[in-house]
């Protein structure tokens, strides 16, 4: 390709940017926010599903309540997943990514896991 086509379609060369750098201790962070948010969704998804046998047990209808509970969820990853791919948070590293995340998610299961347990103890 002629060197001036390049220039006019594309602009001048520019060497790319380099990738950003891995931080051990962001790393660690995002790890830790996301086996505490991954616990907390464990044990609440593990309370919900014996709350919804013994409902079923009983005979109450729980294909409403069920549904609901799966959809929240849902929701949730699929909100999380489109702010992953938004343009300002790919270019982060993906440690730095994964602990904004982690962040965002962290805390709505973990203090409902919190009070869900105070008030069954």
């Amino acid at each position: 390709m002629n060197p001036s086509t390049y220039a006019a379609l594309y602009g001048p060369w520019q060497p790319a940017k380099p990738a950003p750098k891995e931080r051990p201790a962001v790393a660690v962070l995002a790890a830790l926010l996301w086996t505490v948010t991954t616990l907390s969704l464990v044990w609440l998804a593990g309370l919900f599903s014996i709350a919804l046998v013994w409902g079923a047990a009983a005979g109450q209808p729980v294909g409403g309540l069920l549904l609901r509970l799966l959809l929240v969820p849902v929701v949730a990853a699929a909100a999380l997943t489109a702010l992953a791919f938004a343009p300002g948070i790919r270019r982060l590293a993906v440690s730095s990514r994964m602990l904004l995340l982690g962040a965002l998610a962290c805390p709505a299961p973990t203090v409902l896991a919190i009070m869900v347990w105070l008030r069954t103890a």
